[in-house]
């Protein structure tokens, strides 16, 4: 069958792998976003997924904008039995859905987490479960017909990185299923009053204060390694864990001090605090830094 891969993102890259590697998959065009800036220097740089289609000859399309009409049409030009969407980072325009079947790989059970940051928001609201949605698009945001879900178990402690592997791999199988068997899934409409949905992660997002530890333990899982958590003065808080969730104390306050870490009361609750770093210097131990700043328990960390 012949396939066009639409996405950008790491998320994208290992899907797109995936669908190589199968011998009976022809992947006749990668469309990808526009090569950015990176760094200090702003070196021009290629989406991942630009990388993986070059290695392998497969032609790459790279619009800033594929509503534009001429983009729309040099795509109808590519015959395909089905385009496959994972991040890529626009909306398609009607006449593309029409092209051939349009299957999307969100990282959610939907209709939850609807939209860009499903991933996040499932250790934002603390989950015990999430999943991978394969679904048919259509001109609305993430609101497609469901074609198969895969779901798997999100411990407590799991933070965003490895949670984002374990649903690539997942969303790598389940697009090679789809694909081989879609005459054999019958799509569902989604349940409109269970939809959710999730924004686009802001640096502004990372911003703590000592209100609900377990709150504040989830964003952490959702925000390391960006943008992470940090306290309106700048101070990072690189590695914590949650101490309690339940005792009510004064925000910020210094309870406990030991060998590795010290314990920090937060309105409703309480962190364990290994590591830090102040604001333009390096990441530092949390014992370093309170011996420079000479406090001891019951002085405040704010």
């Amino acid at each position: 069958m012949n396939v066009i891969f639409m996405g950008t993102p790491d998320y994208a890259q290992k899907i797109l792998e995936r669908l190589i590697s199968e011998a009976d998959i022809n992947i006749v065009a990668v469309y990808t976003q526009p090569d950015k800036p990176v760094g200090r220097k702003k070196v021009m740089t290629p989406p991942v997924v630009k990388v993986v289609a070059q290695e392998n000859e497969i032609a790459v399309y790279q619009p800033k904008r594929l509503r534009d009409e001429e983009v729309v049409a040099e795509l109808l030009k590519i015959a395909c039995d089905y385009i496959v969407v994972a991040a890529y980072g626009q909306i398609l325009p009607l006449p593309i859905l029409e092209h051939a079947p349009c299957i999307n790989l969100h990282a959610s059970i939907l209709p939850q987490y609807r939209g860009a940051s499903p991933i996040q928001q499932t250790l934002l609201n603390d989950d015990a479960k999430t999943g991978v949605t394969a679904m048919l698009m259509e001109e609305g945001l993430d609101t497609g017909d469901i074609l198969k879900i895969e779901t798997m178990p999100v411990d407590k402690d799991m933070m965003v990185e490895p949670l984002f592997h374990a649903l690539t791999e997942i969303a790598a199988e389940l697009t090679v299923d789809v694909l081989k068997n879609f005459n054999q899934y019958t799509p569902i409409k989604q349940d409109e009053s269970l939809a959710s949905h999730c924004k686009k992660i802001t640096k502004k997002d990372g911003e703590i204060i000592f209100d609900d530890a377990k709150n504040i333990y989830n964003k952490y899982r959702a925000f390391t390694p960006w943008p992470g958590i940090y306290l309106e003065s700048g101070l990072k808080l690189k590695k914590i864990a949650l101490e309690s969730s339940t005792l009510e104390n004064t925000a910020g306050k210094i309870l406990a001090i030991d060998s590795e870490s010290i314990v920090v009361g937060c309105e409703k609750g309480s962190l364990r605090i290994f590591t830090l770093q102040p604001q333009s210097k390096k990441e530092m131990s949390v014992i370093a830094y309170i011996n420079g700043k000479r406090l001891t328990v019951a002085d405040t960390l704010l």
